[in-house]
């Protein structure tokens, strides 16, 4: 599964890497959402059954970029190529 991010240049767009993602997301991610994508905090999206994962790359980076009403912001935290690889490796748990 490749996703890709514009770059500054022309020809600069690289996949996602699923592997970093899984780290990032082991990081940043899983003590709310859980390891395998099972929320263990109540109103949070269950990835492992694919909710708000319809949405296209674009959308959930600047959903990461702003939080939301119980997830922070991570605008400074980590940067749109790294979240990219969260959201390649996030579709990669759904049952």
């Amino acid at each position: 599964m490749a996703a890709l991010l514009p770059g500054g240049a022309p020809g600069a767009a690289r996949a996602a890497d699923v592997f970093a993602g899984a780290k990032i997301y082991e990081e940043h991610c899983a003590r709310c959402h859980g390891p395998r994508g099972v929320p263990v905090l109540p109103n949070v999206p269950d990835f492992s059954r694919g909710e708000r994962l319809d949405a296209p790359d674009q959308v959930l980076i600047e959903r990461t970029r702003a939080g939301g009403r119980l997830m922070p912001s991570f605008d400074r935290i980590i940067s749109d190529r790294d979240i990219l690889d969260v959201v390649a490796f996030i579709r990669t748990l759904q049952r």
